[in-house]
């Protein structure tokens, strides 16, 4: 087992990890930019390195100086949480040059499945279910108006190289297609520095629905379940649930099955998530794969029991599952309400500033995964995200009876949050009876 890690991170996930290693006996070396000095992963870790200015291309995102701290600190690992560089495959291979392991898996996967449209092919050939769209990177706008006239409108359009909604967009005509095209490319160059795009069916009413993988360097992989992440604004998560709703015990076992194969074709280690649109019919669809650990991972945790965390640190020091995919069980039900620093009545706008009084919600089946206490300033240059709370009970009526209550203790002033939202969406009818698709917040929020 490493006797020190160092989090290439921040915020929430930096505290998340530190817990983990501290239960481990880890000792921990936090980074952090120099407006970060007050968070609590640095006031939490056993170590704290300042590694550059707020800007992240200049601090979190600036792998000579992470590399620096790592070596200065003699660290053994970094664990790159989610976000920043948890997806560069160019920074795991920098940790493997350097001799320090990269909590995640090889750059080689990451290349690989960070390629969307190369991912899509790589998954159709072992028999997973994709989309119909383009066999590749579309070259310009006539191949693009060709494949939409093929499949049929509406299409996506989709960055090569993307994830968090950029470089994404919905066409219903050649002439949106052309324009958007152009749109959606610029967006990716400017996100990812890389314009490649491709295109696929749009899927209507679709569900978002992915699956927990686990896998070690003895080739065991499992999937932990399902998680619902159909509620989502700008194809940016908002509310997350396991189980889904949707999925029946048979279709969990089919997608699970498919989820694993696809993981065992590519031999993929640590934790990953195989992601699928659903429609109603029960039909499914692969769409990507996430090499890293996700925002939503706890409430597979509190299902299965299983810290996944812990899971990925014992798989990068050589350990074995110690799972198989028949001790897998789901119980009960989670809920997680991502807690932003947005004005949801302002189209959503970030809101830094001062948190001038701060009480989490307590409690039976209650979790707060978050970095923020009272007097601490949110900070404009990073993701809004300052909060998790994650609820756990018998079913789904309860967890929702049980979230509402948690919404309702949860006071955060001087700034704003999307506590108010996920209120509202608690509060509809169509969630609470879990007949919604990816387009349910567009609808909820058309009806204020």
């Amino acid at each position: 087992m490493f006797s020190k890690i160092l989090i290439a991170n921040r915020g929430e996930i930096a505290v998340r990890i530190i817990r983990a290693c501290k239960e481990l006996g880890i000792k921990t070396v936090a980074v952090y930019s120099d407006v970060d000095g007050d968070s609590l992963h640095v006031q939490y870790a056993d170590e704290a390195i300042c590694i550059g200015p707020a800007s992240s291309k200049d601090s979190y995102l600036n792998i000579p100086s992470i590399i620096s701290a790592a070596e200065i600190a003699d660290v053994e690992a970094i664990h790159p949480g989610y976000g920043f560089l948890a997806e560069n495959a160019h920074f795991a291979e920098i940790c493997k040059s350097c001799q320090i392991k990269f909590i995640g898996p090889s750059p080689e996967i990451i290349r690989l499945m960070g390629n969307k449209s190369e991912a899509l092919q790589t998954m159709k050939k072992v028999g997973l279910p994709i989309m119909p769209g383009s066999k590749g990177i579309i070259k310009n706008k006539e191949e693009a108006v060709e494949v939409a006239k093929k499949i049929g409108y509406p299409v996506m359009i989709k960055a090569s190289a993307g994830g968090g909604g950029k470089g994404m967009r919905i066409a219903h005509n050649d002439g949106k297609l052309v324009s958007l095209l152009m749109t959606a490319q610029a967006e990716a160059n400017a996100a990812f520095g890389n314009s490649d795009a491709y295109i696929e069916k749009y899927l209507q009413e679709p569900k978002h629905v992915e699956f927990q993988i686990l896998g070690d360097n003895f080739g065991n992989i499992i999937h932990l379940g399902e998680r619902d992440c159909t509620v989502q604004r700008r194809h940016q998560k908002l509310i997350e649930e396991s189980p889904a709703p949707a999925v029946t015990d048979e279709l969990r076992v089919k997608m699970g099955n498919m989820a694993v194969k696809g993981a065992k074709q590519v031999n993929y280690t640590n934790a990953g998530t195989m992601e699928f649109l659903l429609d109603k019919n029960g039909k499914f669809y692969f769409m990507e794969m996430n090499t890293r650990l996700q925002v939503e991972h706890p409430i597979t945790e509190l299902v299965t029991g299983i810290d996944i965390v812990k899971e990925q640190i014992k798989i990068s020091a050589g350990e074995k599952l110690q799972y198989t995919q028949d001790s897998i069980q789901q119980r009960g039900w989670a809920i997680e309400c991502r807690i932003n620093a947005e004005d949801s009545e302002n189209k959503f706008l970030p809101s830094p500033g001062v948190i001038t009084d701060y009480h989490s919600p307590g409690g039976p089946g209650i979790r707060v995964d978050s970095y923020v206490y009272n007097s601490y300033s949110i900070q404009p240059f990073y993701d809004s995200l300052i909060s998790k709370l994650i609820v756990l009970a018998e079913d789904r009526k309860q967890a929702i009876e049980r979230m509402q209550r948690a919404l309702d203790e949860y006071i955060i002033n001087g700034i704003k949050t999307t506590i108010d939202f996920h209120k509202l969406v608690f509060s509809d009818p169509a969630f609470q009876k879990g007949v919604i698709s990816t387009d349910f917040v567009e609808n909820l929020l058309s009806k204020e």
